[in-house]
């Protein structure tokens, strides 16, 4: 018997396919089995045209056959086998499929698809075998053969003894090394394992002999092993079986096989679209976020399928971030694999999926939010956080797919309302949408700055968490309505009030630039409030960054400091302000001492540190003490 050499260049891609080319040596189960159900799915199409050929789909499986004593895994099809110089070119030239040639040569339709594209994967059992021994009988045959090797140093063909149609792949398991445990590949429920996760929904039976204990006959307590062949795959996918056909049920039993979660989903889309890029998904929006959900550790993904085979475990790029807290599954006859089949070559029919993903998310997050607004509310409490930081990433590129998603606060309602339900209440003289920051909604309403705001009868809106007023910044408008926080400097409400606190200001201005001088470059100015009216004083701030923004930013670790442009602004109405004039005329040192202690109470109101707490305590006890 004479040894024959691989063709093209056989040592070194052979080298690549176990080395490289694989992230997972448990693959090789998979491409096994996919290539065994090509070969039924061959004789399917031949029966189209055949009139001699007749397909019974309960007639043709898959088996598994695990033997520890031998240290050999076979893996048996009844598929339409090879003949010797099939198997000679087949086997023989590494990356020429056979498959990929019979997909191009018939006409691929009635949902079947054949799997193999690009002739590798027969070599990925190399991964974990040091002998691999082929046995076939051709359909068209009248004889069977045998094709062996142990690697890139060729391999033989002989006739063998085989009555049935079909294929038999025989692997000699590699010993265990300090690096390698090969001895998995031999264990039942390992092997049922590595088929339930990439070969599920292989459309034929995939068998095993599998041991169950049961109770032995004639006895009520005693236990015994049984050796029985069951089918341990579920063959027929949720998605492709008819929406009406399925119950909630049957989506959260999916949901929890799969273990996308261990809550109960709060809502399921199930896709199925026939277009340019043919697709199916499941895709749940779950009840509460994962504990690492708002950590590094989180992967974000869907499970990728092609033609039921599991593909990736998680693709990245088929979720946008702001809408990563979604699970779920996609299928697809039409994604462009590379030679692994566990990437994609180009991702212009992923996009196009991503896309329309995108798409029915939002629809279905709104539909939420439209017809169960408890159910939405509970949702957001764990992913709002999610929405926001989406608007604020990518420059605000997402705005238009979130704006109508997000909830926050309202001083009106007491309760979550939406942009769209806030513009809708606006007084035809109000200006702008405005917002007040704070660690809760408790202390935003005791913030001084609300006063002239609330006075007016116009709506807050309340940012408690530290995201908001960055995400609103990106936002910038919505229905054409500027934001506007309570603390910048122009609220845009014209009140005879602005005018008193202008000739005060310009009738104190000397008062005004000493605090400043006193405060020296804490301050960018010292000046006469236009939106106080019981509270003494406040800060506010002028420019991009915001007083909370400072503080946010500036609780970030290995972050620079920042300052916003602070004013610190004095209620001439208070009788605080009669005492700050009587310091300036008749004692500049107390008017140093009022201005420091008004400055620090302003600091304490907005959450931020005092510089000196000693000093602040000693400046009270000055007041104190006459």
């Amino acid at each position: 018997m004479t040894k024959r050499a691989f063709k093209a260049e056989s040592k070194k891609l052979l080298d690549m396919v176990i080395n490289s080319i694989y992230s997972k040596r448990e693959v090789f189960l998979r491409e096994l089995i996919s290539n065994a159900s090509d070969a039924i799915d061959k004789i399917y199409y031949r029966a189209l045209t055949d009139d001699q050929l007749t397909f019974n789909q309960s007639d043709y499986y898959i088996k598994i056959d695990p033997n520890k004593d031998n240290r050999t895994l076979k893996v048996i099809d009844t598929g339409i086998g090879m003949t010797k110089e099939e198997l000679e070119s087949n086997l023989g030239t590494i990356a020429k499929s056979g498959s990929f040639q019979f997909k191009n040569e018939n006409e691929i339709k009635d949902g079947y698809d054949i799997i193999g594209q690009f002739g590798v994967g027969f070599y990925a059992a190399f991964m974990v075998a040091d002998h691999v021994t082929v046995i076939s009988k051709a359909l068209d045959g009248e004889e069977a053969y045998k094709w062996e090797s142990e690697g890139s140093d060729g391999y033989t063909i002989e006739p063998a003894d085989k009555d049935e149609v079909g294929t038999e792949i025989i692997l000699k398991i590699k010993e265990n090394t300090e690096d390698e445990n090969y001895d998995e590949y031999l264990e039942e429920y390992r092997l049922k394992q590595i088929v339930k996760k990439y070969s599920d929904f292989i459309r034929y039976p995939i068998k095993m002999d599998v041991t169950e204990s049961k109770i032995k006959e004639g006895s009520e307590d005693e236990y015994e092993d049984v050796i029985e062949e069951q089918t341990v795959n579920s063959m027929v996918p949720i998605w492709k079986k008819n929406k009406s056909e399925l119950t909630d049920e049957d989506y959260e039993n999916f949901y929890t096989e799969k273990h996308y979660g261990y809550d109960k989903p709060l809502k399921h889309i199930h896709i199925n679209v026939d277009g340019t890029v043919r697709y199916n998904a499941i895709l749940y929006i779950p009840e509460s976020a994962p504990f690492n959900y708002y950590t590094k550790e989180y992967e974000k993904g869907l499970e990728l399928y092609s033609n039921g085979v599991l593909i990736m475990d998680r693709s990245a790029d088929l979720l946008p971030d702001h809408f990563s807290f979604v699970k779920g599954m996609v299928d697809s006859e039409d994604l462009s694999l590379n030679i692994s089949r566990e990437m994609l070559q180009h991702d212009r029919q992923l996009k196009v999926i991503a896309k329309n993903i995108n798409k029915k998310i939002k629809n279905q997050l709104l539909s939420i939010l439209r017809d169960d607004r408890e159910k939405y509310e509970k949702f957001y409490e764990s992913f709002g956080q999610q929405l926001k930081f989406g608007v604020y990433s990518d420059y605000g590129t997402n705005k238009e797919v979130l704006q109508d998603l997000l909830l926050f606060h309202s001083s009106k309602e007491k309760k979550l309302v939406t942009l769209e339900e806030y513009v809708s209440r606006m007084p035809e003289d109000q200006k702008y949408i405005y917002y007040a920051t704070g660690d809760s909604n408790e202390r935003i309403e005791k913030l001084p700055q609300t006063e002239i705001v609330a006075e007016k009868g116009y709506e807050i809106l309340y940012f408690t968490d530290e995201i908001d007023e960055f995400a609103i910044k990106m936002l910038m408008k919505y229905n054409d309505k500027e934001f506007k926080s309570v603390s910048s400097g122009d609220l845009g409400i014209e009140e005879e009030e602005n005018k008193e606190a202008k000739e005060q200001e310009e009738e104190n201005k000397d008062l005004f630039a000493a605090m400043k001088e006193a405060l020296s470059d804490k301050v960018q100015d010292v000046k006469a409030s236009k939106r106080l009216k019981s509270h003494p004083v406040c800060l506010t701030a002028e420019g991009e960054i915001s007083i909370e923004m400072e503080k946010v930013i500036n609780a970030m670790p290995d972050n620079q400091q920042i300052q916003a442009d602070k004013v610190l602004e004095i209620n001439v109405n208070h009788d605080v302000f009669q005492s700050l004039k009587n310091a300036y005329e008749n004692d500049k040192e107390k008017l140093n001492l009022y201005t420091n202690l008004l400055y620090n109470q302003a600091l304490l109101i907005e959450g931020l540190p005092v510089s000196d707490p000693v000093e602040f305590t000693n400046d009270i006890c000055k007041v104190m003490v006459p």
